[in-house]
């Protein structure tokens, strides 16, 4: 149950600005990445490593491959010959990231 205190109070809210929930903020956050592909440079900005880090502790270790690989149903498109640019699926591999923050940087299992 939650509580309250009932208080006769007035508090103004700018007008550039709004209140939302949490859940529609969330939501929100989503959204921006629908439809969004990454290159390796994004990918670099949002993990903050260089790629050949991110190749060596995300892309590569088959662990994570099997799951990331569009060959197997993944979200991220390995490149198949030289020349060829990497491309990952902004929302998926953001999610990917968040939930595996733990195996990616201390080497768990």
């Amino acid at each position: 149950m939650i509580q309250q205190l009932d208080v006769n109070l007035v508090i103004p809210i700018p007008n550039d600005k709004v209140l939302i929930s949490k859940i529609e903020l969330q939501e929100l956050k989503d959204q921006q990445l629908l439809g969004v592909y990454w290159s390796m440079k994004d990918l670099e900005k949002r993990v903050g490593r260089k790629q050949d880090w991110i190749k060596e502790n995300i892309l590569y270790p088959s662990r994570f491959r099997k799951v990331l690989d569009i060959n197997n149903g993944g979200f991220v498109y390995y490149p198949e010959t030289r020349g060829q640019n990497w491309t990952f699926q902004a929302k998926q591999m953001a999610h990917f990231l968040d939930k595996h923050f733990n195996t990616i940087f201390r080497g768990d299992e």
